[in-house]
């Protein structure tokens, strides 16, 4: 691969996404600017940047590798991923947008009226947050390798920068143009290169590594699945949607309780099309590309494969896309999730003002950059999906109650998010290390969330129910401000 593609590509879209982003500084004056882009984005709008934001690293090459590694197996990923934001529509975006509230804690405080619980559930974004920004970092150093040569830690330094200079310049409006932008960007640099595959690929020339009967065993179909691990996924997928602090804080940035539902189905809509195209690239791989599963490049088949079927001008032409495309996909995804860090460490240790919410941006990007530098990548769709397990075992469990059930009570939530943070933490940190010791444990402890999410549900229901006498006096008011439609409240 010529690295001048490379250069080039991640040139332009850093350049982009910068001026974009210098735009939005333009009309970024206020803190509510800063912290929901002053509640006034359009659903369509919104959409387009959640779509830019929540489409990642996992998503933009990780599917694609899943898929080539795992065949049927790799399909589930973005089915969860998709079917998440149904959760969101039915049971989160309304009730969370009328809530009022800037951040997750903001509402956990609200709702529950604990300083404490704001304390527990500010920890939790915090770690969630960081976590899911390292495996774009990683996603950021494995592009820049392949399609520079330059070494990995390069594209991590480059996306830590550049965004925590965009999002410490301009704020959550800043970012709503630039992700929106970013989404398009994404799903035109997946489109383009497929649609120009199959329609090359169907002259018959090149052929396949395998035939379909070897690209496509029986054996890798979904009656070979395991039972538990796709139980256990769909639940970290589906639930952990519901808590991703750089998801949910796009909700506040609504006008109100109608155009949060109305963004959601656009989204649906958005995420349904764009994983049309890595799932094409996966099995497009399985054919043409086996090797790159042998020899541990999966999550670069994306940005190999265009070059390898497509010789010539036209190649390095959609290799470039790609390239622009995977970069967007870090940098989107990471300002979302320094956004939302940003406006909750701010809010809670320096004060709430747009000079705290600067400080908080570069801190919240530089930190995450020290995990991935020193830390080895693993499959990003995979890593990505430990996170959504972790967060469907804590914040879930209190957003959904708190939404939904009268009854909940600050030490409820408190212990079912130090029970699931305990037992999913557990299970995803020393996972190999018990696994090495009991091997028959190994499934339980790769997909937590099917055990470690019900225990957080009945420990936070059970000590609700114990401390029922401490259920916060506001909790009926609170309640209605969240379910009865904005214009029918006095």
């Amino acid at each position: 691969m010529n690295p001048v593609i490379g250069y080039a590509a991640i040139a332009a879209v850093a350049l982009a996404s910068a001026l974009i982003g210098f735009y939005g500084l333009r009309i970024s004056r206020t803190t509510s600017d800063f912290y929901v882009a002053s509640r006034t984005v359009r659903p369509w709008w919104n959409a387009s940047a959640i779509g830019g934001e929540y489409l990642s690293a996992a998503s933009f090459l990780g599917i694609a590798g899943l898929i080539l590694l795992q065949g049927a197996g790799g399909l589930w990923f973005p089915i969860g991923y998709t079917a998440g934001y149904l959760m969101l529509l039915l049971f989160v975006a309304a009730p969370l947008r009328r809530s009022g509230a800037f951040t997750i804690p903001d509402f956990t405080e609200a709702r529950l009226e604990s300083i404490w619980a704001r304390r527990v559930t500010s920890t939790l974004v915090i770690v969630v947050g960081w976590f899911y920004i390292v495996p774009q970092l990683q996603g950021a150093a494995l592009t820049v390798r392949i399609t520079t040569g330059l070494p990995s830690w390069v594209g991590s330094v480059a996306v830590a920068i550049i965004v925590g200079v965009i999002v410490a310049a301009g704020g959550m409006r800043s970012i709503t143009f630039v992700q929106a932008f970013q989404f398009w960007l994404k799903l035109t640099a997946l489109a383009v290169p497929v649609v120009a595959l199959l329609l090359i690929l169907g002259g018959g020339e090149p052929a396949p590594q395998l035939t379909p009967a070897e690209a496509f065993p029986p054996a890798a179909g979904p009656a070979e699945l395991d039972a538990y691990r796709t139980v256990s996924l769909m639940v970290a997928l589906l639930l952990g949607t519901l808590g991703l602090p750089h998801v949910l804080v796009r909700f506040y940035t609504n006008p109100d309780g109608v155009a949060a539902r109305r963004t959601t189905v656009i989204v649906l809509v958005l995420l349904s099309v764009f994983y049309l195209f890595p799932t094409a690239f996966g099995l497009l791989g399985r054919a043409f590309a086996p090797d790159l599963a042998a020899s541990g490049e999966a999550d670069a088949l994306v940005l190999l494969l265009p070059g390898r079927l497509v010789p010539g001008i036209g190649g390095e032409l959609l290799t470039a896309l790609v390239i622009a495309g995977a970069f967007a996909a870090f940098l989107s995804t990471s300002s979302g999730l320094v956004v939302s860090l940003a406006g909750v460490i701010s809010q809670d240790l320096l004060g709430g003002s747009v000079r705290g919410f600067r400080i908080a941006a570069i801190a919240s990007s530089f930190i995450p950059l020290l995990v991935a530098l020193t830390t080895e990548s693993a499959g990003l769709a995979g890593s990505v999906g430990l996170v959504f397990a972790f967060t469907a075992s804590t914040l879930c469990p209190m957003l959904i109650l708190g939404i939904w059930w009268r009854g909940l009570t600050a030490r409820g939530a408190i212990a079912g998010m130090v029970a699931g943070a305990v037992l999913s933490g557990a299970a995803i940190l020393g996972g190999p290390l018990f696994s090495a010791a009991a091997p028959a444990l190994r499934p339980f402890l790769e997909q937590p969330a099917a055990w470690t999410v019900p225990i957080a549900i009945t420990v936070t229901v059970l000590v609700s129910r114990a401390d029922r006498h401490r259920i916060p006096r506001g909790a009926d008011a609170f309640l209605t401000r969240l379910h009865v439609p904005e214009q029918r409240v006095r």
